[in-house]
């Protein structure tokens, strides 16, 4: 390396000394849960501890430590607020605008999963835990009714590319109730036909020979999630892959 060149390096304690207001910028972690309950798509949400937004709904979320990366922070997150551990989470996107904490620079990055309301129970309620519809959601704190729309719309965009929608059934479900999950999610009726066409050339389902019981209905045939697209959803989990 030239002399020259030498000059013009720095070391990383030059770079912040010259750039402190760049070094005070915090990082946020925010998770968006999704569930679903009594035909509707709802969120998990906590009312807002903090004075400027009181009464008002907030998402799980929390400042990222000094020495923890995003993931961690994410599970930390979930662990501490509701008792959940080892769930999937996708990164969704990251959001920075600039007034959108009131304490100062807050960048955020968003996490969502789908999980079953029935087959995980919260270990808290503290500061009004609780599953709330999605559709109807009014304002809520900071930005976080922007993040619930756009981890809703990144769902909209999966589910009928990637079986993604079955973690928020039980493991045995009939065809009418698969239907009304994506109804739920989508905000909008389905053709029973032709949902039931294009679900069955995705080759998802395994037909397990049962029919339903204790229906107020006519009983349906029962199906599962082929073995091939199922996934424990476990830390370290990345790629936005089916997630049972």
């Amino acid at each position: 390396m030239t002399e020259q060149k030498l000059a013009q390096m720095k070391n990383a304690a030059l770079e912040k000394s010259s750039h402190l207001e760049y070094f005070n910028i915090a990082i946020s972690v925010d998770c968006v849960i999704f569930g679903y309950e009594e035909k509707q798509l709802k969120v998990l949400l906590i009312k807002s501890d903090l004075e400027e937004f009181e009464g008002m709904w907030s998402l799980l979320g929390d400042l990222v430590r000094p020495d923890e990366d995003l993931e961690a922070a994410s599970y930390r997150v979930l662990q501490e607020r509701t008792g959940l551990d080892n769930l999937y989470l996708e990164q969704v996107y990251t959001f920075g605008s600039t007034g959108r904490h009131p304490s100062g620079r807050v960048i955020t990055t968003a996490y969502y999963s789908l999980i079953d309301i029935n087959r995980y129970k919260l270990r808290t309620s503290g500061n009004g835990l609780h599953w709330q519809p999605v559709h109807g959601l009014e304002s809520m704190a900071f930005d976080h009714r922007l993040i619930v729309d756009t981890c809703l719309k990144r769902l909209q965009d999966a589910v009928m590319e990637h079986p993604v929608v079955f973690n928020l059934l039980p493991e045995k479900f009939s065809l009418r109730e698969l239907q009304d999950v994506y109804e739920a999610i989508l905000g909008v009726e389905l053709d029973r036909r032709n949902f039931r066409k294009r679900i069955s050339l995705k080759g998802w389902l395994e037909d397990l020979n049962e029919m339903e019981s204790d229906v107020p209905h006519r009983p349906g045939k029962v199906y599962g999630l082929k073995n091939d697209f199922r996934s424990h959803g476990k830390k370290g989990a990345h790629a936005p892959q089916p997630i049972v």
